[in-house]
């Protein structure tokens, strides 16, 4: 017997993903395993120029450098604690993310968010292919080499590729040897940074709400793949803690080495990464951390492929993933990085009044007693009206997309505040109002439910 539950350890601990939704998931992950992963997706190269949304998310009020750091802890711990709570139902149904909103919005309502994470991971996976590729040609530059941007992107999407196609050895290899590698660069660009005593003194702390809605859109883009990876855990608790003690640490110091970094180069975002590659070694720490970001564009392209089989259940992940691959590979060669602020805001608008709808009904009004992940579970209209008021919530308090393509979006909810004479105000949080008056309209929704069922 003892020998029988060993082996079956072992097996769970080397077993691989299944390849549709017919096959129930091996809890193989670990605390170490989960914490791992989240720690270097923690880290992203896309964090250290983003810090500049950080230090000045109005772009005429910057933080000084104390307010920054505060807002990069507080809003990474609020994104990583819903991230956290939105991965304990994955562990415990054995569902994926978009295939868990089946018992929330019904099989077939699951299929609208479906719709737009699968929107939000091709457009996650190409900007990661994109700064792999930047970061390589800075390397490669350094040295005097040129070698074409699209060579970066393929052999950056090749890598992806190939991760996805074992995705639990992939964050199993994270944990034996990347992680230590990542550590050991982040030491010591925080050495080699701040001994050339960047100017971060100066600020105030009047844009530090903007700034933590920042940082939780941040965070928060990763709620719709939580669960993809924590129905791999072996309990709700290792997932939880393997995201927040992951997490957090990991993306509070990417920001604070991003806003030294931009100290350095008179908050330049597009030169950023000049002290990295300049500081002694740093082509080799800097190529640590370049090589690191395929964890970034694999998780994006495995969750692509996690989504896309909540509408395709029996169709093999491997061909699915290959197909992503692909796709995010070609969309990287013609990507712009300029909306990458706005996008992020999207993302927070329609993630977070989601995660709020999701958290109230499964936690507090007995979700996790009937959750229907089911191809048959019925549509519940009802859930959908909590999720759209966060979303307009978020855009009635939000700073607003700049990028001229998004003029339209602008000028929708300028005219929305203007009808209700709203004059959004720096202390007022975008983030928490689209959580909270989700939350509300849930507990609301949930207590109609019940009276009318009494009456029954």
């Amino acid at each position: 017997m003892t020998s029988d539950v060993a082996g079956s350890g072992v097996a769970a601990k080397h077993a691989e993903a299944p390849l549709t939704l017919d096959e129930a998931p091996p809890k193989a992950l670990g605390v170490l395993d989960q914490g791992a992963l989240w720690a270097n997706l923690g880290v992203s190269l896309l964090g250290f120029s983003g810090a500049i949304a950080l230090i000045d998310p109005l772009g005429d009020r910057p933080l000084s450098f104390l307010a920054a750091v505060a807002a990069a802890v507080v809003g990474s711990l609020i994104g990583t604690a819903m991230v956290a709570l939105a991965a304990i139902p994955g562990q415990q149904t054995g569902a994926p993310a978009m295939v868990l909103l089946r018992g929330l919005f019904g099989a077939r309502l699951s299929y609208v968010p479906t719709v737009l994470n699968i929107v939000q991971m091709l457009g996650w996976g190409a900007f990661e292919l994109w700064v792999i590729a930047q970061g390589a040609q800075a390397i490669a530059g350094s040295f005097g080499a040129e070698v074409p941007y699209a060579v970066w992107v393929v052999l950056g999407g090749v890598i992806t590729t190939a991760l996805t196609i074992r995705p639990l050895g992939a964050v199993r290899l994270l944990r034996r040897f990347v992680t230590a590698g990542v550590v050991v660069s982040m030491v010591w660009f925080a050495y080699a940074l701040f001994s050339r005593d960047p100017a971060i003194g100066a600020g105030t702390w009047e844009a530090f709400a903007p700034s933590v809605d920042y940082v939780i859109a941040l965070s928060v883009s990763w709620v719709p793949v939580a669960a993809d990876f924590a129905r791999f855990s072996r309990s709700g608790r290792a997932a939880f803690t393997g995201v927040v003690g992951g997490y957090t640490v990991a993306q509070v110091a990417c920001l604070t080495l991003g806003v030294a970094a931009l100290a350095l180069v008179g908050n330049d975002p597009d030169k950023v990464w000049d002290p990295f590659v300049a500081a002694p070694l740093g082509w080799l720490f800097f190529g640590i951390l370049v090589l690191r970001e395929t964890d970034q564009s694999f998780v994006n392209v495995y969750s692509t492929a996690m989504s896309l089989q909540n509408l395709l259940p029996r169709l093999d992940r491997r061909i699915i993933s290959a197909g992503t691959g692909a796709l995010v590979t070609l969309l990287a060669i013609f990507v712009s990085a300029d909306t990458y602020t706005a996008f992020l805001g999207l993302i927070g608008a329609v993630f977070v009044p989601m995660f709020a709808v999701l958290a109230v009904d499964y936690f507090l009004l007995g979700g996790r007693d009937r959750w229907d992940t089911s191809e048959t579970a019925p549509s519940r209209w009802l859930m959908v009206l909590p999720w759209v008021l966060g979303f307009a919530a978020w855009w009635m308090l939000a700073a607003l997309p700049t990028a001229p393509e998004l003029a339209w979006w602008k000028a929708f909810w300028t005219g929305a505040r203007d009808l209700v004479g709203l004059v959004p105000q720096p202390w007022m949080s975008a983030s928490l109002a689209a959580f909270i008056v989700p939350v509300l309209v849930t507990l609301a929704v949930g207590a109609l439910r019940g009276r009318l069922t009494d009456r029954r």
